[in-house]
């Protein structure tokens, strides 16, 4: 089996050269192609080259490119659209230039002959060939032969002087770049998870994150691909399984067929359902689709080989790649997934960031306050503990009195009534 032969690009100067003479972005050229800015950008400096159905549609828009602005420089000059259309050989149809403005015929019809054979004979034939001599320098057959006076813009002219681009507001821009990546995102992201509203939530929830860091994403080479993979981690973290959203199942979608496919990918891993959906999906080269994974390149390669082979063993109808992309094309077209205003994802945004900064500061105070009072109530000098009690061995123990017996009593009265030996007492007397 032979393969038809590839079709023929110009180089990737060219390419750029012939974006920026028609004054296209490169994400309208992406958009007319139907793929994303930065496969355009990585054609055009020549990291990768397109293949198949992209490589034909980029070159006939290359040509029809080619084409309006060999128009455009016919229009504004129209003196030189013969000899740009005569071929890139100026010096052959030089020679034959020469005798055009001696073979015309209207010298001949004027008495222009007679001043050669009379000096002077009126004053009147001196104004004629003046006249008749300006067409000259319209045609200027000969300065085009002389190398020096060949002009460099004849093969590459110079771009015409655009307007000033008008300066747009933050909030502009980003309503720009809503307007233009929303709608295609909602449908990517669902095709990562299979729920409609966490789609649309997800890629919310990105630009929603772009916008409060949008110098940043400003700046960035692919904007869209900033918020693509934001979205994208959002849609599958693994907390979205403990949200009761996540453990209510959704309708699927009505056609069998891309219930079918759909349920192939949500059984892919998720690593692997991103690469698929990246590459065939959304169309990005293998390099891109490395990057935007936090892959390396072969890593990419196998997982998304894996994910092929698993879809193919489930319905094998779309082990070709290029029935893959369609299908999946088909399938995130097929929902209606709607995305919201653009001015409401920046005030949701706004108020969510003044929410939390709002909790932050309360925290902050309240970890403040705590911290005051601790050190206003703790103790300002040292009490050591009391040492705990221990046990004295050797001392009898502490006998309760009680009751007194007989000999006990009479002992008591005896001594009670009896003097004992000894001095008696001295007791205080009146005199």
């Amino acid at each position: 089996m032979t393969r038809r032969p590839a079709t023929p690009l110009p180089p990737p100067k060219e390419r750029r050269h012939l974006r920026e003479t028609t004054a296209l972005t490169q994400a309208q050229l992406a958009e007319r192609v139907g793929v994303a800015p930065g496969t355009v950008r990585a054609w055009e400096s020549g990291r990768t080259t397109p293949r198949g159905r992209k490589r034909e549609a980029y070159a006939k828009l290359l040509k029809t490119l080619a084409e309006e602005a060999a128009a455009g420089r016919a229009a504004r000059d129209p003196a030189s659209g013969p000899r740009n259309a005569a071929g890139a050989n100026r010096t052959g149809p030089e020679p034959e230039a020469h005798p055009e403005p001696e073979a015309h015929p209207e010298p001949e019809a004027h008495p222009q002959p007679a001043p050669h054979l009379q000096p002077a004979p009126h004053p009147e034939p001196d104004p004629r060939p003046e006249p008749e001599a300006r067409p000259e320098p319209e045609a200027r057959p000969e300065p085009e032969g002389h190398p020096q006076t060949l002009p460099e813009p004849a093969s590459e002219p110079l771009p015409e002087p655009r307007p000033a681009p008008v300066a747009l507001t933050p909030a502009q821009a980003f309503d720009a770049l809503y307007e233009f990546g929303a709608p295609a995102l909602v449908r990517q992201t669902y095709l990562l998870t299979g729920r409609r509203e966490q789609a649309r939530e997800s890629v919310e929830r990105a630009f929603q994150t772009a916008w409060e860091h949008w110098p940043e994403v400003a700046r960035d080479r692919d904007p869209v691909g900033w918020v693509r993979a934001a979205a994208y981690e959002y849609a599958l973290s693994p907390w979205q399984r403990l949200r009761p959203r996540h453990r209510r199942p959704e309708p699927p979608p009505a056609d069998p067929g891309d219930r079918t496919l759909l349920n192939a990918l949500l059984r892919l891993p998720p690593r692997h359902r991103r690469t698929l959906v990246l590459y065939d999906g959304v169309g990005l080269d293998l390099p891109e689709t490395a990057a935007e994974t936090e892959a390396s390149t072969p890593a990419a390669a196998h997982r998304l080989l894996h994910a092929r082979e698993a879809v193919a063993d489930r319905l094998p109808a779309l082990a070709d790649p290029q029935v893959l992309h369609r299908r999946l094309a088909e399938l995130a077209s097929n929902e209606r997934l709607g995305a919201a205003r653009p001015p409401s994802v920046r005030r949701d945004g706004e108020r969510r960031a003044r929410f939390r900064t709002r909790a932050a500061i309360a925290f902050t105070v309240a970890l403040i306050g705590t911290t005051a009072l601790t050190l206003r109530t703790a103790p300002t000098h040292y009490e050591p503990p009391v040492s705990p009690g221990q046990a004295v061995r050797g001392v009898p123990p502490r006998v309760a009195q009680g009751s007194l017996s007989d000999e006990e009593q009479e002992l008591r009265r005896k001594l009670r009534d009896q003097w004992q030996g000894g001095p008696e007492r001295l007791r205080p007397g009146l005199e």
